[in-house]
C-alpha cells in the first residue's frame, strides 16, 4: 500500500508511531497481566543481601474518561481532554510508550494524530487496517482508540534541503511526501489548524551497542540528532500551531540517570540532553506561547525498540529485585501520567521530569551486581 502524507485510517483506532531508538520502532504496549512468580534472586542480587519475595503483575486500567462515558458517575478529578488535539510523534507498533500515551490520551477524549517512521509506515497502516490492533486498542469504556490521520515522519530531517540524496532515492521511502519535520507541521496546520498536545516518543542510537569510548563521533552525533534534537526541532516547528495553555511531553528512561553498562552509543547522553533542554524549553515555550514542556523518564519496558539494546530483560529483572516496587512496569503506566501531564490537573507543572519506573531512579547500582557479568566490565585487578 501506497503511503502518503494525506493518508488516513477509515476504522475506529487510534495509535502512535515512529521511534527509533538503538535503531527501532517504538510504539505502545498492552498491559501484562500476570501471576506472581517468585524470582531467582542470586541471579538479580548485587552485594547486598535481599530476602525472596513474591512478584505481583498487576493490570493497569487507564482512569482517564472518554466520551461514551460521560452519562457514568465519576468520582474524584476525572482527566478530561474533549476537545483536544494531539500529535504524537514515535509510533509504528502497538508495543510501546508511543502507543500508550496515544491511547491515554484517546480514552481521556483527545482527538489523536500520529506521525510514523516513514519506512514502518506501510506495514503500521496496514496491521490496523486488517484489525491486528484491534485488541490492544481497547478503551475503558469498550470502544477502539481512534487515529484521525497518520503523518509519515523522520525527524531527523528538519526540511527537504536536509535530506541526503540516498534518502531521497531509498527504496524505503518511495510513494511518501512531505515527511520532514517542517512539512509535517505544515500539514497539520493545512489540515486541522492547530493542536493543544505534542508528544516525542521516539530515538535512535546506531552504535548503542558499543562502550563510549569505542562510539565514533558520527554515532553519537546521530544519537543526538535522532533522539535529542529532534524534541528541539519538532517544538520549533509545531509550537505556531499550539493553542495557549496546551502542553508538549518527550519520553526518556532511567538510563538518563544513571550509568548503564551496555547502553553506550551516546544514548545516555542524547537522553540526559532531553532532560536538560526540557528546562530550557519549558521556559522559552512558557514565556512565549503559554505551552508547558515535560519530560516522563521511564523504567524499563519489554518494546519491540527496547529489544535492540539486548539486554533488556536483564535491565526488567534486575528492575524487579531492586525497585521500590517489585513489578513489572507497563506501558499504560506511562501512558496515564502523560494524559495527567496533558491536562488542566497538571497546569502549574513545566519543567519537569517525572518518573514513571516503580522507583527504580532511586536505587544505586552497583557494577559488582551479577546482572552485569556477561559485560566484560573491568574489574579490581589486585
Amino acid at each position: 500500500m501506497a503511503a502518503s502524507a494525506t493518508s488516513s485510517i477509515p476504522m475506529a483506532a487510534a495509535r502512535p508511531c515512529i521511534s527509533s531508538s538503538d535503531g527501532a520502532v517504538m510504539g505502545g504496549a498492552t498491559v501484562l497481566s500476570v501471576n506472581s512468580k517468585t524470582l531467582s534472586w542470586n541471579k538479580l542480587t548485587s552485594a547486598c543481601k535481599i530476602s525472596p519475595s513474591q512478584v505481583k503483575f498487576n493490570k493497569v486500567v487507564t482512569k482517564a474518561m472518554s466520551e461514551s462515558s460521560e452519562d457514568l458517575l465519576v468520582s474524584g478529578l476525572p482527566i478530561d481532554l474533549k476537545g483536544k488535539r494531539a500529535f504524537v510523534a514515535g509510533v509504528a507498533d502497538d508495543n510501546g510508550f508511543g502507543w500508550a500515551i496515544a491511547k491515554s490520551l484517546a480514552a481521556a477524549g483527545a482527538e489523536i494524530l500520529v506521525g510514523t517512521w516513514v519506512p514502518a509506515l506501510n506495514i503500521f497502516e496496514t496491521s490496523l487496517q486488517r484489525g491486528k490492533f484491534d485488541e490492544s486498542r481497547k478503551l475503558p469504556d469498550g470502544s477502539l482508540m481512534e487515529i484521525t490521520k497518520i503523518y509519515p515522519l523522520d525527524a531527523v530531517f528538519d526540511n527537504p534541503d536536509d535530506v541526503p540524496e540516498d534518502i531521497k532515492s531509498n527504496r524505503r521511502y518511495a510513494g511518501s511526501t512531505n515527511w520532514t519535520v517542517q512539512e509535517v507541521a505544515e500539514s497539520v496546520k493545512r489540515d486541522f489548524g492547530s493542536i493543544d498536545i505534542l508528544v516525542h516518543s521516539l530515538a535512535n542510537g546506531p552504535e548503542v551497542s558499543k562502550p563510549l569510548l569505542e562510539t565514533s563521533r558520527n554515532g553519537y552525533l546521530a544519537a543526538l540528532s535522532a533522539s535529542s534534537y529532534s524534541y528541539v526541532s519538532l517544538l520549533k516547528h509545531f509550537l505556531p500551531l499550539m493553542n495557549p495553555g496546551g502542553s508538549s511531553i518527550s519520553l526518556t528512561h532511567v538510563a538518563s540517570e544513571r550509568i548503564i553498562p551496555g547502553y553506550g552509543g551516546g544514548m545516555n547522553s542524547a537522553k540526559a540532553a532531553l532532560e536538560s533542554d526540557t528546562r530550557v524549553l519549558a521556559f522559552e515555550a512558557g514565556r512565549k506561547h503559554k505551552i508547558r514542556v515535560n519530560t516522563i523518564s521511564a523504567g524499563p519496558l519489554r518494546s519491540r525498540a527496547a529489544k535492540a539494546i539486548g539486554f533488556i530483560d536483564t535491565m526488567i529483572e534486575y528492575s524487579l529485585a531492586n525497585a521500590p516496587l517489585q513489578k513489572e512496569l507497563a506501558a499504560d503506566e506511562v501512558g496515564n501520567t502523560a494524559a495527567f501531564l496533558a491536562s488542566p490537573l497538571a497546569s502549574a507543572i513545566t519543567g519537569a521530569v517525572v518518573f514513571v519506573d516503580n522507583g527504580l531512579n532511586a536505587m544505586g547500582v552497583g557494577v559488582d551486581s551479577p546482572i552485569f557479568k556477561d559485560l566484560n566490565i573491568p574489574g579490581n585487578t589486585h
